[in-house]
């Protein structure tokens, strides 16, 4: 027993040393960032592991949660998207660039990787002790937030409520769900769940535009939620062997939520022929109704193939309309569109230019959207 407690002792030193070094980069030095960030990583768990030795994976789970990882992430990312055209995209800028490989995707990767590889000799060796557990968590929290500590400086009321909502708040929950799954199942998981989560805004090439409040929310709720799967996971499969069926049913689940993601993804994307429209008022009721989610045929430059009756989306001052064509006129080998919402009693009072119009209106999803509308509604207000 004695020798646990040195152990948990020398432990508790060591990362308290850890600690010391994150608080004075986070208020003095700030040179712990990117690449350097990651060469301190390296040799952190390098005097780590002569200090201590690290500890294998528990084997058993690491599969399992690694494709309920998987599902998680595209179950996310089926509900995000869906969210996104409620509330609008915005296109990557360092979309497979150089720039955004050299600047965040690469020193993101590694960053993750040895932290995640640390984190798994630190939770094990504390484990057993509930101080030694707790500054862990503390001392993870403190690597993901040193910088960002620096940076806002924390002068101004603003900057302090930025720092806790977007910065703070999510990573405790975060490191809290990593902790509690790298003891569980080892960091396997936890690298996939964060390098996906980390990296997606980089790597897609159009991605959901939620303003900082809900951002704030969802990087806060969504880890506690995988954690909690993950606890209902390890408390009915602990001391027992995971099923077959239950293999099974993973697969197929994975089978169809890459579909649905590939197939949102498509319609959200705006690069492809069909594109996804949430309609967010009743201009067009009782044909489309507010909640109604419209599939839009693209027509490139084909404008000759627009008549009169159909209905078309178009943009208008950056906000997609969708509404009927009720005449159409050619001057001088250029078309000019008007149009007319069904539900309102007068035209539109502006021209529909070549250059505004999207596509025809193919298809009607009825109420996908109306959940997302009220919390819109609901933010809003």
């Amino acid at each position: 027993m004695r020798k646990i407690k040195k152990g948990y002792k020398k432990l508790i030193i060591f990362e308290s040393i850890l600690f010391l070094i994150l608080i004075i980069n986070s208020f003095v030095w700030n040179i712990l960032s990117s690449y350097v960030m990651i060469a301190f990583l390296v040799g952190v768990s390098i005097l780590f592991h002569k200090l201590f030795v690290f500890e294998k994976d528990r084997q058993r789970f690491i599969k399992d949660v690694i494709m309920d990882t998987i599902i998680f992430l595209l179950i996310f990312f089926i509900l995000y998207y869906i969210f996104g055209i409620f509330i609008g995209f915005a296109r990557t800028e360092n979309y497979y660039t150089f720039l955004g490989f050299k600047n965040f995707v690469v020193p993101a990767t590694l960053f993750i990787i040895v932290k995640e590889f640390l984190r798994n000799g630190m939770i094990k060796k504390a484990s057993g002790s509930k101080l030694a557990v707790i500054l862990t968590v503390i001392l993870f929290i403190l690597f993901d937030v040193t910088n960002a500590i620096y940076v806002n400086k924390l002068s101004s009321s603003y900057g302090v409520f930025i720092f806790l909502a977007l910065d703070l708040l999510p990573a405790i929950t975060s490191n809290i769900m990593c902790s509690y799954v790298t003891y569980k199942a080892g960091y396997k998981p936890v690298v996939v769940y964060l390098l996906v989560m980390r990296l997606y805004a980089y790597l897609l090439p159009i991605i959901p535009n939620p303003n900082e409040y809900l951002v704030s929310i969802i990087t806060f709720i969504t880890p506690a939620v995988y954690m909690y799967k993950r606890y209902k996971y390890f408390s009915s499969y602990e001391y027992k062997d995971v099923d077959r069926d239950y293999n099974k049913g993973n697969y197929v689940l994975l089978s169809i939520t890459s579909v649905l993601t590939i197939v949102l993804v498509y319609l959200t994307s705006g690069y492809f022929r069909y594109y996804a429209v949430a309609i967010a008022s009743g201009s067009m009721t009782p044909n489309i109704r507010k909640g109604d989610v419209v599939i839009v045929k693209k027509i490139a430059d084909n404008y000759d193939k627009l008549e009169e009756g159909m209905v078309i989306a178009f943009n208008y001052n950056n906000v997609i309309v969708v509404h009927r064509l009720i005449d159409i006129v050619k001057d001088n080998d250029e078309y000019y569109f008007y149009t007319k919402g069904d539900a309102n009693a007068n035209p539109d009072g502006y021209v529909v230019e070549e250059d505004m119009v999207i596509g025809i209106v193919n298809l009607k999803l009825p109420f996908v959207g109306l959940p997302t509308v009220w919390l819109n509604e609901m933010w809003e207000d």
